[in-house]
C-alpha cells in the first residue's frame, strides 16, 4: 500500500477539523531505511533509558510502529543500531521517537521507519523503568495505542483513531 500523508490530509479533510486525524508538529527526522511506514501504534513512555523499549521491541512487532515518548530528551539516544535491528528480525514496520537516536549509518541500512527528533552518540541508562500501552503525549497530537501512524519524507506524522 502506498500512503503518502499529503494525499491523506487532502482526503480527509473532514477528519482533520473533527480531530480524528492528527498531525504531529513536523520536528521529526527520518533515520531508517524505509522512508515511508504505516502501522498501528504500540506506546511507551520512558527517561533517558531503554530497557523497556528493547522489551517491547522483543515481542512480535506484526506490522505495528513502537511511538516512544522519551521527554524530548536529546542527552542520549534511546534507540540505536542494535534496536534497529531488532525491529526489522521481529516485524515492526516503524519506530516514532520524541528523543534522540544513534548509529545513523546503521539505521539506514535496517528496512524499518525510524524517526526521531535528533541523534546523539551517547547511550542510554539501560534500566528498565517507564510505562507501556499508555497514550503517549508528543509535540501536536497525543497517540493511544493501536491508533494508526502514517509516516513519509513530507515530515508529517498523523494518526487516525480507530
Amino acid at each position: 500500500m502506498d500512503v503518502n500523508t499529503a494525499d491523506l490530509c487532502d482526503l480527509h479533510e473532514a477528519m482533520l477539523e473533527s480531530g480524528s486525524l492528527r498531525v504531529l508538529t513536523t520536528m521529526f527526522h527520518q533515520y531508517g531505511g524505509a522512508k515511508r511506514f504505516f502501522g498501528p501504534a504500540a506506546t511507551v513512555k520512558v527517561f533517558e533509558e531503554n530497557g523497556l523499549i528493547r522489551e517491547v521491541l522483543n515481542t512480535e512487532g506484526g506490522g505495528r510502529v513502537l511511538v516512544i515518548d522519551g521527554g524530548g530528551s536529546l542527552r542520549c539516544a534511546l534507540v540505536g543500531g542494535n534496536l534497529s535491528e531488532i525491529a526489522v528480525t521481529r516485524g515492526w514496520a516503524g519506530i516514532l521517537v520524541f528523543g534522540g537516536v544513534r548509529d545513523r549509518e546503521e539505521m539506514l541500512r535496517c528496512d524499518v521507519g525510524i524517526a526521531a527528533i535528533g541523534t546523539n552518540p551517547r547511550r542510554c541508562a539501560r534500566d528498565s523503568g517507564g510505562k507501556r500501552d499508555i497514550t503517549v503525549a508528543l509535540p501536536g497530537a497525543s497517540v493511544r495505542p493501536g491508533e494508526w501512524i502514517y509516516a513519509d519524507l513530507d515530515g508529517g506524522w498523523f494518526q487516525a483513531a480507530t
